[in-house]
This record gives structure tokens, sequence and C-alpha cells, in this order.
């Protein structure tokens, strides 16, 4: 691991998820009543709750609304919820204002061009591999697993082990 990433992980103390792309792989299933469907990984769900256990703060910015963000926000005790509208960075400045932290203090991982502006003034920028180029050149880092296949528990290990936390949120299970 890149001793940059390690040392700007070791100051989030929140991190903000994207959804599609990033919590889903990417892909919309429509229902018979035209819904949008997603599909979330529990493992990255578990991830989440581990690193609020550890004490990071967790969030959603979301350019689209969904009634599934909100439930799966609800699930995972992510308090800090933003659906609607391609500008990121207006809801990003709120939140900062709302936690009192720093841009320096918070992470995003993000797949798209929408994310950028946030992406460009966080901490720790992080991308999934199949973002698109321009955000992929601007991150500090790269998950090796894909959006919705394990890139967001990859995102909290990193940031748990980078704190220090790792060990002792897991010991619960490696009794």
């Amino acid at each position: 691991m890149n001793p940059s990433v390690l040392e700007r992980a070791a100051r989030i103390k929140l991190m903000i998820f994207d959804v599609d792309g990033v919590l889903t792989d990417g892909s919309l299933h429509y229902g018979a009543d035209g819904e949008a469907l997603k599909t979330f990984n529990v493992q990255d769900g578990l991830g989440i709750k581990l690193l609020q256990e550890s004490g990071v703060q967790t969030a959603i910015i979301s350019a689209r609304t969904s009634q599934q963000v909100i439930r799966r926000a609800a699930d995972l005790g992510i308090s800090h919820l933003h659906q609607g509208g391609h500008d990121k960075l207006a809801p990003f400045h709120a939140l900062l204002e709302k936690t009192g932290l720093t841009a320096e203090q918070v992470g995003f991982i993000g797949d798209d061009v929408v994310d950028l502006p946030i992406l460009s003034r966080v901490g720790l920028a992080v991308a999934v591999p199949n973002g698109r180029a321009e955000v992929l050149s601007r991150a500090h880092h790269v998950t090796a697993a894909h959006g919705g296949r394990g890139a967001v528990r990859e995102v909290c290990e990193l940031l748990m082990q980078a704190q220090g936390s790792y060990q002792r949120v897991m010991a619960q299970f490696l009794v």
C-alpha cells in the first residue's frame, strides 16, 4: 500500500459513498411498474457498519433519487444522506458545515465525472477500477474490487487498518 494513501486514510473522520457504480455495480433493473431496482453487496454493508464502530462517520451523496437507497441507508445506520441532482458539491459543503470537519478529514469513493468536484477536494479520493478515466486519474487510491462487488468493504478495511482500529473492531468475530 502506498504510504501516502495510508497517511491520508489515517486522517479520515467521515467517509462518503456514491451509490450507482460504487455501492452497486451500476446496473439498473426496471420492475414491471417501472421502478428502478438496485442490488447492494452485504459484505460492503457490514464493512460500513464496522467502519462506524471504529468511530468513522458515514454518508451517502448520490445524483439519483431512490427509495432503495433510503432503505439501505436506514438499514446501515447512515444518517447523512443526500440524493438527487448532479451538483454534489453543495451537499458536500453542507455536510462539512454540519459535522464541523474539514475537507482533509473526509474521504469519498466515486466512479463517474459527477463525482469529480468532491473527489478533487477531499483528503482521500478513492475510485473503483471500472470508473471513468477522468476519475481514475484524479484518485489517490483505486480499489482492486469493482463497485457493488466489495470495493466499499475494501475501503472500510483500509481506513480501519490505517487508523489502527481494525484488530479491535474485528476481535468480536475472531474469538
